[in-house]
């Protein structure tokens, strides 16, 4: 595809709005325009972003070559389907549907037609994620942090598929290896939804991955930790950086032969180039449109992301 992706945009609220900010910043794709069910905000966002409001999802789509899905959770099968038996590429949000069967049917869809399914996992896009793959081989132990304080805007789905999901879409890119085992446990604090989860994930090949998070705290963390056998690796999603800690052995001694200082452990800062990941996560999507790249995960993979996010809540809800 030698001219530009022809991009539209579906929500516009809180999250939709960056997506219409970067899409219009992109050199290989031309935002066509926008669609939400609020079309005087639509408008107003179409008047600031110098682009069209549509007033159907129908209208939008024949004017484009793919979307971008930032429509509340229980829309994104109903769009997202549409959208890809009309032949269009798709960046949907995460989660990427309510149910897995859902998720499914969307992957095979996309495969079927040919077609891009991105799901919107920004913490991929992190400078420091993209470093990690690269140092952590043979995690043992993976514990993560992912806290903030509450968002009235988030009514839908609780902190597991607003927040931990990303930490579980990291985790397993990273171990790959079947899941055995889910503990978790968690409790509503101020939705109806969890709101603080804790969460064991034991892995096959031995590794054991420690899940927390919180969106019912007064301070913003997002680590995440990983030890390995020769090796500790400390990452900070928010200012995109990452520590590695190695054991040394070197010794200097006295004439004696008394050790007079040893070096516990060598720390590096990892060189991280530091983006937007929202930006880099649309030039991405574009890049797999015009066949300059292969998606960095595959349609299986967010399959297996929602069907432990569901484990989970089954976990601290029981099944219904």
């Amino acid at each position: 595809m030698e001219k530009k992706v022809r991009l539209g945009v579906i929500g516009t609220g809180h999250m939709g709005q960056y997506h219409v900010n970067v899409a219009k910043q992109l050199s290989d794709a031309e935002l066509i325009g926008i669609f939400d069910a609020n079309l005087e905000r639509a408008t107003q966002i179409a008047e600031k972003h110098k682009t069209k409001a549509f007033p159907t999802v129908e209208e939008l789509l024949k004017e484009t070559d793919a979307i971008v899905i930032a429509a509340p959770t229980f829309l994104h099968h109903k769009i997202a389907k549409q959208a890809l038996t009309e032949k269009k590429h798709v960046l949907v949000e995460k989660p990427i549907s309510q149910t897995v069967e859902e998720a499914k049917e969307l992957v095979t869809l996309a495969k079927q037609n040919n077609l891009i399914l991105q799901v919107g996992h920004v913490e991929r896009f992190n400078g420091a994620v993209l470093e990690l793959g690269k140092i952590a081989e043979h995690p043992l132990l993976i514990e993560s942090r992912r806290i903030a304080p509450y968002n009235s805007r988030i009514t839908d789905v609780g902190v597991v598929l607003d927040m931990m999901i990303h930490d579980i879409d990291i985790v397993l890119n990273l171990v790959k290896s079947e899941v055995k085992e889910v503990k978790a446990v968690g409790s509503s604090i101020v939705s109806n939804h969890e709101d603080i989860a804790s969460v064991v994930l034991t892995f096959a090949n031995g590794c054991v991955a420690s899940l927390n998070a919180s969106r019912a705290s007064q301070a913003k963390i997002r680590t995440l930790n990983i030890s390995q056998k020769d090796s500790y690796v400390f990452l900070d999603f928010t200012n995109q950086e990452i520590e590695l800690h190695r054991q040394a052995s070197s010794t200097t001694q006295l004439g004696t032969g008394e050790i007079k200082y040893r070096q516990e452990s060598i720390v590096e800062k990892i060189f991280v180039h530091k983006d937007n990941p929202l930006k880099q996560e649309h030039e991405h999507f574009v890049k797999c449109i015009k066949g300059e790249s292969e998606p960095m995960v595959k349609g299986d993979s967010d399959i297996s992301t929602l069907e432990v996010a569901y484990k989970i809540l089954e976990e601290i809800h029981g099944k219904k």
